[in-house]
């Protein structure tokens, strides 16, 4: 930024009138220059806003003032939004972005209108860390539907707002905003809050006896992939709840998609008992067998039993 020096030789009166005006003009937009290198960019920002009201009255004689006001306006206004970012004043800074864009895309500074536009969602993402980080998270579920009313397509934003809704217990707002993080970017995480999410609730569910909400919620978190975890707390919800047929098809499941997991034996066993019980004594006797096989990975007491029941049935 140049400063301007204005040079009257001669002139008529009304011409010293207009030489008058465009000198105070002149003067108020050097005093902004001024104060801009001195560090006081509020001062400078203000005079330079001052200096473009009056050089625009003046019309063609004004206009270089004008022009020169409207190019350094827009970058200083830039300046305090991202001061106040740095300040964590938040909403101070938001404010400040969103009106550095609309008055940098009226002055023509499109590269500056743009780039605080695009500040906003990420300010929004700051403050709405904050809150989720103090575990507030009704203030944090609010903004981050803030950043989202900014930019629909922020799959973070959704995963972070489903993980504040699941601290308010709202399950199902929960659940879609982690179903929203999976369709915009952020498929491993959104489906891993996702399936934890139901899984809790279904092992909730077979504590308290609830066999069927158990049930309902575990199949529910193979929406994006079976996972053995669902069927084995589906079939032992089941198992207690009495339906033995549904047990079974949950456990084989279980063993089908995890047959080397650690407790293959016991699930074996469980698979047994319940064809036991529906008088299939040929499949019990079979899933005994299979649980016999898997020594390791089956409970010292069900494995004798298991052995017991193959001696006993006929």
């Amino acid at each position: 930024m140049k400063k301007l020096i204005i040079i009257v030789a001669s002139m008529l009166c009304a011409g010293m009138v207009y030489a008058q005006d465009l000198a105070s003009v002149t003067e108020i937009y050097n005093s902004a220059i001024t104060a801009n290198e001195a560090g006081n960019v509020e001062m400078a920002l203000q005079n330079f806003k001052d200096a473009l009201v009056q050089a625009e009255a003046l019309g063609e004689e004004g206009a270089e003032i004008a022009q020169n006001c409207k190019s350094s306006i827009p970058i200083l206004m830039f300046s305090l939004a991202k001061k106040a970012v740095n300040d964590a004043e938040y909403d101070k800074a938001i404010a400040g972005l969103k009106e550095t864009a609309e008055v940098a895309k009226k002055y023509g500074a499109d590269d500056i209108a743009v780039e605080a536009t695009g500040l906003v969602p990420q300010v929004l993402m700051q403050k709405a860390n904050g809150f989720f980080n103090d575990k507030d998270f009704a203030a944090a579920a609010d903004a981050y539907k803030a950043v989202l009313a900014e930019d629909a397509k922020n799959g973070m934003a959704s995963l972070r707002l489903g993980a504040a809704l699941k601290g308010l217990g709202d399950k199902e707002g929960a659940l879609a905003a982690f179903r929203e993080a999976i369709a915009n970017g952020q498929e491993k995480a959104g489906a891993k809050q996702f399936v934890n999410l139901l899984q809790q609730e279904a092992s909730a569910n077979l504590k308290a006896k609830k066999y069927d909400e158990a049930i309902a919620n575990a199949l529910a978190s193979n929406e994006f992939g079976e996972n053995a975890k669902a069927f084995q707390i589906a079939g032992t919800a089941a198992s207690n709840g009495g339906k033995l047929k549904e047990s079974i098809e949950y456990f084989e499941k279980y063993i089908q998609i995890a047959p080397d997991a650690k407790n293959a034996g016991d699930i074996l066993f469980s698979i047994a008992v319940s064809y036991q019980k529906l008088k299939d004594n040929a499949k019990a006797k079979e899933y005994y067998q299979k649980a016999v096989a898997n020594p390791a990975k089956i409970n010292p007491k069900n494995l004798e039993a298991a052995k017991a029941q193959i001696a006993a049935i006929k």
